[in-house]
């Protein structure tokens, strides 16, 4: 925490305990929304309820908006329901939509029935698109002109708009609806005020339709350096538009969404502060892991049963030390190729390209990584057993050889799962950053291990 929010906590905190409801009601008409949600979500439910009480309902309702899940969920039990309706009408359609989307199915009808039947309808309208849609983040509230208007007439509009968001373009429609196109303002501060509206249309407006993922929303942003996007149903009319600090939050939704994946944990922890909730994510990962060492440990115990022919458990005892150092640079391996396969999907740097380009670049690294692996995996594999004492300087050489084309095996099988799976996942409609995580990394190990032992039965015996 910065320096000035700890001086901020520490001034709030004192107030409180002073109880100066006056003095603490001035300190927070000074600060922005977003400094009090920090605050907020640090200190306890009584110290929340008195900072709420200190707020007017404009900042209450940004603060509420602005505070993570799980301290969202506290106040929806602190604040009494009328004072929740009243947070909300203070919103936007956006926002209180977000927010609306974490209540249960009866709260939430409960409160749409509380408040004026346009902003339930727009609340409604937004609530209906999936929330990872541009539909589900879009903001309905614009300004939109005919065709035939003139510049004096869009003016007009704009300056009897009730509009508290900042806008960039005015959007222009046909007599049915259709959305033709946008005007930045630009053109209407320079152009004569009988100038036709319909003249001044960029033919080249960028849209999205309502179902386009909200990935994809952030990558045309991206890539074409937007500020603000129109957002059109499937009849291709006007419904909203999407505006860049909305695509930030949306880039960091995925980005952590992406995190908690490939950590083998969910983001839906956060939405609750019960540690037993925590556990319970987690343990959905984990245990699917158990299942998976457990392969492992039986691919071993196959293998032993094997290595006891001949007077062979010796070979098997020394093959066993290096298992770890297998199963641990084969899994870094293919961790390292899908990360780079998932990152390049989500930001849609390898969109573009075809899986076998993707598949050339690769597998040419990853022959130069198994290379140089596996001769110094096999060099590392050498010293140590020289320092061991190893007898049978044949079957120690095998052993040596086993392990680093082992491992050259193994590191080229984990690149190629890390390779394909995400642009398998992708295709079936799974994240791809599931291939990077923890059951695919144990799904990893068995098949490195089995890899091993199968090539030190072959090779070393």
């Amino acid at each position: 925490m910065a320096d000035e929010q700890k001086q901020l906590l520490q001034e709030i905190e004192r107030l409180l305990e002073s109880g100066d409801t006056s003095a603490l009601r001035k300190l927070l008409s000074d600060q922005r929304s977003s400094d009090i949600a920090e605050i907020v979500e640090l200190v306890d439910n009584d110290e929340r309820r008195a900072i709420f009480d200190a707020m007017d309902k404009p900042m209450s309702a940004e603060v509420l908006e602005k505070v993570d899940e799980a301290t969202r969920a506290e106040l929806f039990e602190l604040l009494k329901d009328e004072e929740l309706i009243s947070l909300v009408s203070e919103l936007d359609p956006d926002d209180a939509a977000d927010i609306l989307s974490e209540l249960s199915e009866e709260e939430r009808a409960e409160l749409l029935e509380s408040i004026s039947p346009t902003e339930s309808a727009e609340i409604k309208e937004l609530m209906s698109y999936s929330e990872d849609s541009a539909g589900g983040i879009m903001d309905p509230v614009l300004i939109s002109v005919p065709e035939d208007a003139t510049v004096a007439e869009a003016v007009s509009k704009i300056r009897a708009a009730e509009i508290d968001e900042d806008f960039y373009s005015v959007y222009v429609v046909n007599k049915t609806g259709r959305f033709l196109g946008d005007v930045r303002l630009r053109f209407l501060l320079t152009r004569p005020e009988s100038a036709k509206i319909g003249n001044l249309i960029d033919p080249d407006t960028i849209y999205v339709n309502v179902n386009t993922d909200q990935e994809e929303v952030r990558n045309i942003f991206s890539k074409n350096d937007l500020i603000v996007v129109p957002v059109l149903d499937k009849n291709h009319k006007l419904v909203g538009r999407i505006t860049a600090d909305r695509v930030i939050e949306v880039a960091e939704e995925e980005a952590a969404e992406d995190l908690y994946t490939m950590a083998g944990t969910d983001p839906d922890e956060l939405d609750n502060v019960s540690v037993f909730h925590a556990a319970r994510v987690r343990m959905t990962w984990l245990l699917p892991c158990l299942i998976g060492t457990g392969v492992t440990a039986l691919v071993l115990m196959f293998f032993h049963d094997r290595f006891h022919i001949d007077n062979l458990s010796l070979i098997y005892t020394v093959a066993l030390a290096f298992v770890p150092m297998i199963a641990a640079i084969s899994g870094n391996a293919g961790l390292q190729t899908s990360a780079i396969v998932v990152s390049g999907l989500a930001t849609g740097h390898l969109v573009a390209l075809k899986l076998s380009q993707v598949f050339t670049r690769e597998v040419r690294i990853a022959l130069l990584v198994a290379l140089s692996c596996g001769l110094l995996g096999g060099i590392a594999c050498a010293i140590l057993l020289h320092t061991k004492g190893l007898e049978d300087g044949i079957k120690a050489m095998r052993l040596v050889f086993a392990f680093g084309t082992a491992m050259f095996s193994a590191i080229m099988v984990a690149t190629t799962l890390g390779l394909f799976l995400p642009f398998l996942f992708r295709r079936v409609g799974i994240d791809p950053a599931i291939s990077s995580g923890p059951l695919v990394t144990t799904a990893n190990d068995s098949i490195s291990v089995a890899i091993y032992m199968s090539l030190t039965l072959l090779l070393a015996t």
